[in-house]
């Protein structure tokens, strides 16, 4: 089966692998049809993914039809699915509050193990959520759509906040969605003007800024929010220098959310953050009920995917044009790898 593989930063290999011919009880064969790709997948390219190692089969954003069910299951041939890629081990003393993606031997498809950038998977039939008459490149999206909500559902957001969403990448825009459908005032922060605009136009936000300095911005969100801070802020670049400098957009009494992760370490100045009473969250992944959340408000119509993909690749295009994705002037909102017939 056709294989892409991530040998060493910077180069991938498209080989021919062995399809699987026997798993465990409770999973499930699936053939891959679409791979969302991610920002993780960005950075492994790049070499700047934390908890990762090479050579790694790439891909978590997974859109799936069944092959083969576990008997044990309802699924059936043909089904659509998203994959949750986070394998959680049921047992630590997160999976047993119900915190499964905090999991502390936590195991992500495409990253701590080989994902879905093949042909074939054997997935536990656990992490699979099928979906009804949704397209492959909307199934794709799901994944990163649930993280998105899973933020917003850390906040415990209320209707009417005021809520910042710094960065406009495609799980910042995801966050911004969920955010709105909480009721809040999103306002979007980016230095990227195409997406700015992708925001504006395709998504219908009516306050996208364009980050030129911390005054001007606060300043901007002042005159929108009637002199006060956002109650809620969300980090979603990945950025040591904005999540640092996240803090001073929040509101006294605020919360700030750290979507985003990077590969280093970040420092506050503490009287600041001590005399705003400010509450700080780390968003790791999602949870089934993300997912299901997400699959439903997809299927209602409440959360439209309309313009999203704006690149995608096959198999034998994906290692020439990945690169060419990496760069900013390309335009990408989203991509994705098709396994076609």
């Amino acid at each position: 089966m056709k294989t892409i593989r991530l040998e060493q930063p910077n180069h991938f290999s498209l080989i021919d692998t062995q399809a699987p011919t026997e798993w465990d009880a409770h999973h499930t064969l699936v053939r891959v049809r679409r791979v969302g790709i991610c920002g993780t997948d960005y950075h492994a390219f790049k070499g700047v993914q934390p908890f990762f190692s090479y050579p790694r089969i790439l891909g978590h954003e997974l859109a799936v039809e069944v092959v083969q069910p576990d008997p044990h299951s309802t699924l059936t041939v043909g089904d659509i699915c998203a994959v949750r890629p986070y394998l959680h081990c049921g047992d630590c003393v997160a999976c047993r509050r119900g915190i499964t993606n905090a999991c502390t031997k936590m195991q992500v498809m495409g990253v701590h193990q080989d994902g879905g950038m093949r042909e074939y998977l054997v997935v536990p039939t656990a992490q699979l959520h099928p979906t009804h008459e949704l397209a492959w490149d909307e199934v794709a999206l799901i994944e990163m759509l649930a993280i998105g909500a899973h933020a917003v559902r850390r906040a415990s957001l209320t209707p009417a906040e005021n809520v910042l969403v710094i960065g406009a990448g495609p799980i910042g825009m995801a966050t911004a969605q969920f955010a709105r459908a909480a009721g809040a005032t999103v306002a979007i922060l980016d230095i990227n003007p195409t997406r700015l605009a992708f925001c504006s136009q395709s998504m219908h936000f009516e306050h996208c800024l364009h980050h030129h300095t911390l005054a001007d911005s606060q300043a901007r969100l002042l005159e929108l929010f009637k002199d006060e801070l956002p109650t809620v802020v969300f980090d979603a670049t990945g950025n040591r220098a904005s999540m640092q400098e996240s803090f001073q957009y929040v509101a006294h009494g605020g919360k700030l959310v750290w979507v985003g992760l990077v590969k280093d370490d970040i420092t506050f100045h503490d009287p600041h953050f001590h005399s705003r009473e400010m509450t700080l969250f780390a968003s790791r992944n999602a949870t089934a009920g993300d997912f299901d959340r997400v699959i439903a408000l997809l299927q209602s119509g409440a959360v439209s995917l309309t313009g999203w993909i704006t690149h995608s690749a096959t198999a034998e295009t994906f290692i020439t044009q990945f690169k060419d994705w990496l760069n900013p002037a390309s335009g990408v909102i989203k991509a994705v790898l098709r396994f076609d017939d």
